[in-house]
């Protein structure tokens, strides 16, 4: 039954959409009274001020909070899944995500890399993957900085910024509630946003939202199997049951929360207080890992399931015996994703006659544990993990920006950050017992422990001179001083595995490793614009851009290296390069065109990878420079009130241009390009002139919506989105066999409310294509053969799989 009600809903959500002649999904945001006919402005804070987003030397995608409520863009999945040239890929361990922007991303299999697109929330910068677990909803807007950003946002920004801002207390009374139910996940969603003044001065938001899943998006079809165990300690053997994880995944609980205090007891004065909180568990961290090409006639090299492109996985939990001492699992063995976070923002806004003084500070904390099935794809051969990690971090930032009456203005700042993240893995592997250790340890291979302390100071300014009043220059540069005190250790490994991992109390002194690293940095940038007309802006721009290095957390202390501290630590990434544009406003004000073009070189981009033969992770620095163009429209005629037309298209080439000693893919032969040989006895590749993971060289979109009176006191609103990928490698290291085919995706809605925005009921159709792809890959564990053999032996691909067809049923009323 539920399933025929989702198809004919999702029936009715494209018949709705063709109703309305699309035409490009969007790259700029559904006018807020579209009805008026014509464009309406666009206001954006991409240089830390409010500016017409057709004002800004910045190519930048504004999304509106009426387009984050019409289509659910209520988390950074559902916002990259609407975006040319934006990818997020959900990873179960390490960062926990991998999002790209232009063919730039970070590796996820490391938790100490900061992601290279920055995640940007009420002005409080954000850079670790798991913020994908965050939601965001009862936003104001949402912009997507493409490029290198280092000026204005805090730090790490070298591929672009993600930036979020909440809404406001309203200076009416404003009462919300929302339901919805979407049908595939079989899940419920509520939604209250209460919203007013609390007296003349002070004015107070609540917004809360819960979600249960009874369903999930993808089928776990995975069988029991026994797993066969080893006591080292008497040398007895037998089998633990090992029963699979639940069906439907992922099966996810959320509670979101944030109240907000906006005080404004002058027209100078004006601070906001933001409180917010994220609870969020799942059945399985790993709920979205499928084996979708596999080398072995299609069939998976580990447990001999069908390789296929679809929303379907195989993973078990972890075997009763094993679970009950083991940490962070209950005694069933159940796999899970709970993530935690609370944060605590303060905004204080002043103005005086001439300079504007803004300061912004923040406390922030989460903890993610999970219990995962760390081969993905589960069979006797299968190992398990959990962990524990904590990451807390308090920021400081203070602008000073100048409006005197003169050709010259300035804007001046400063950020001090401090964090922490603390680090905790248990390690089930190859079925080894030990009953002679401590409780705890029993039924572990190895755990590992980690800490790292940050803290960041940085300077920035900017000039901009006006040199005639069409024509300005501005010019800035940030100061960047960052240190990160690092340790990690293995403190216990079964003597079944001292081959292979160091232990604490290695002779050698190599079982603890400390890392104290201080890095440095001036990032300058320069911009040129000239606005000839109103309606026409011209600018061109110089940009730097720097990512500090840090400490792998997650590591292995390999017996087999030979320097571990190089292991666990990396360098820096910076980025260099060249933007130019033009923005236009045409037919009185009823189409907007924006062309730009880019390129830009990044030198030592963070590339993590597990390097087999020492049995440790690494990450090294490659060189890749990303050039592209991008082309985008809106069109809102007069003639027909309530239409809007919008797309674009983007050309991207993403290329290493210095990799001499790439890793190699899983069993890549020597024919394949593994041929260089190291010291150490592993082998590599030159992958100068390779593409880029997840770098699609064209994407596009093409979208129409249309809102009308019905008469009668209703109106109708109606949109369809579609959105187009070309193929790209999923994999960093040109594997061919994680090629991604190219594919397009469908969003669409309609909806039937009041004309007094009284009451609405939306029908809200995500993916109606069904398509199934890969934002991000790992070759299969326990697949494949050595790499650098004279036979090819490639490892089972496992690819981040997206979310599939969804129709959600939604109704609102405000009171």
């Amino acid at each position: 039954m539920i399933r025929n009600t989702s198809s004919l809903l999702a029936g009715v959500a494209v018949g709705a959409a063709l109703w309305t002649m699309p035409a490009m999904a969007q790259d700029a945001p559904v006018a807020d009274n579209a009805t008026a006919g014509g464009l309406e402005d666009i206001i954006v804070t991409a240089r830390k001020r409010q500016e017409s987003v057709q004002d800004v030397p910045v190519a930048v995608t504004a999304i509106s909070a009426e387009l984050v409520q019409r289509q659910d863009l209520t988390s950074i999945e559902k916002i990259a899944a609407r975006t040319p040239n934006l990818n997020v890929g959900r990873a179960s361990n390490g960062s926990g995500a991998q999002l790209t922007l232009r063919g730039i991303g970070s590796s996820s299999t490391s938790i100490g890399i900061e992601q290279s697109v920055a995640v940007v929330v009420d002005g409080v910068y954000y850079g670790q993957g798991r913020i994908i677990n965050e939601g965001f909803f009862d936003l104001a807007r949402v912009e997507i900085l493409k490029g290198p950003q280092a000026l204005f946002f805090g730090k790490n920004a070298t591929a672009g910024v993600i930036s979020l801002t909440s809404a406001d207390p309203t200076s009416t009374p404003e009462f919300k509630a929302r339901a919805g139910y979407e049908f595939k996940a079989q899940q419920a969603q509520l939604e209250f946003v209460g919203s007013g003044p609390l007296t003349d001065t002070l004015g107070l938001r609540v917004a809360v939202r819960g979600s249960k899943m009874w369903g999930g998006y993808y089928r776990n079809v995975a069988a029991p199997f026994d797993y066969p165990t080893i006591d080292v300690a008497t040398g007895a053997t037998g089998t633990a049951l090992a029963n699979p994880a639940p069906v439907d995944q992922p099966g996810e609980r959320e509670l979101l929360g944030r109240v907000t205090l906006k005080w404004e007891p002058t027209d100078r004065l004006t601070a906001t207080l933001k409180a917010s909180g994220t609870y969020n568990k799942t059945n399985n961290n790993s709920w979205n890992y499928v084996a979708f090409n596999c080398p072995n006639g299609g069939v998976s090299q580990l447990n001999g399931y069908a390789c296929a492109r679809d929303f379907v996985t195989h993973q078990n939990r972890i075997p009763a015996a094993f679970a009950g001492p083991t940490p962070f699992v209950n005694d069933d063995g159940d796999l899970y994703n709970r993530y935690k976070s609370w944060a605590v923002t303060a905004n204080v806004n002043y103005e005086l006659d001439n300079v504007t003084l803004t300061s912004v500070t923040n406390y922030n904390w989460n903890n993610n544990r999970w219990a995962c099935a760390c081969d993905f794809q589960s069979s006797p051969a299968s190992n398990w993990a959990t962990e524990n990690s904590t990451y807390h971090a308090f920021s400081s930032e203070f602008r000073a920006l100048t409006t005197f009456d003169s050709p010259v203005n300035l804007m001046l700042g400063g950020l001090y950050q401090k964090t922490k993240r603390d680090f905790d893995q248990y390690i089930i592997l190859a079925g080894l017992v030990n009953s002679a250790a401590a409780p705890e340890d029993q039924y572990l291979a190895t755990r590992k422990t980690s800490f790292t302390d940050g803290e960041t100071i940085a300077l920035f300014g900017q000039a901009t001179w006006k040199i005639v009043p069409t024509l300005e220059l501005a010019g800035g540069v940030r100061y960047t001083h960052e240190t990160k005190d690092s340790f990690f250790t293995q403190p216990y490994n079964n003597p079944g595995v001292t081959a292979i991992f160091r232990p604490q109390d290695d002779p050698d002194g190599l079982g603890v490793i400390n890392a104290d690293q201080t890095f440095r940095n001036w990032s300058p940038e320069v911009s040129l614009t000239w606005k000839p007309t109103s309606d026409i802006l011209v600018y061109g721009a110089y940009k730097t851009a720097y990512k500090s290095g840090g400490f792998s957390n997650g590591g292995i202390n390999s017996k087999l290296s030979t320097n571990p501290f190089d292991d666990l630590t990396f360098d820096p990434e910076r980025a260099a390069g060249f933007e130019a544009g033009i923005k236009t406003t045409l037919a009185d004000n009823q189409l907007r065109l924006n062309l730009g073009a880019y390129s830009y070189l990044y030198k030592d981009l963070q590339v993590d990878f597990f390097n087999s033969p020492i049995f440790a992770f690494q990450t090294l620095t490659a060189d890749a420079r990303t050039k592209g163009v991008e082309l985008e429209f809106e069109y809102a005629p007069r003639s027909v009130e309530g239409l809007n037309l919008h797309g674009s298209i983007n050309y991207n080439r993403a290329r290493y241009t210095d990799f001499p000693q790439a890793p190699c893919y899983a069993g890549q032969s020597i024919a394949q390009g593994c041929s260089i040989v190291l010291a150490d006895g592993g082998v590599r590749q030159n992958l100068e002139g390779k593409p880029l993971s997840v770098a699609p060289r064209w994407t596009g979109t093409i979208g129409a919506a249309y809102d009308s009176s019905m008469g009668n006191g209703l109106k109708i609103g109606l949109n369809a989105d579609l959105r187009y990928s070309s193929s790209y490698l999923a994999s960093g290291f040109g594997n061919p066999l994680s090629r991604q085919g190219r594919y397009a995706t469908l969003d669409a809605g309609v909806r039937i409310g009041s004309d007094d925005d009284r009451w609405e009921f939306a029908l809200i159709g995500k993916n109606l294509t069904n398509r199934f792809y890969v934002t991000g890959v790992v070759d299969g564990p326990s697949t494949g053969g050595a790499s650098g053999g004279l036979v090819a032996a490639p490892a089972d691909q496992l690819g981040f799989g997206n979310v599939p067809r969804t129709v959600m049923a939604q109704i609102t009323t405000r009171f």
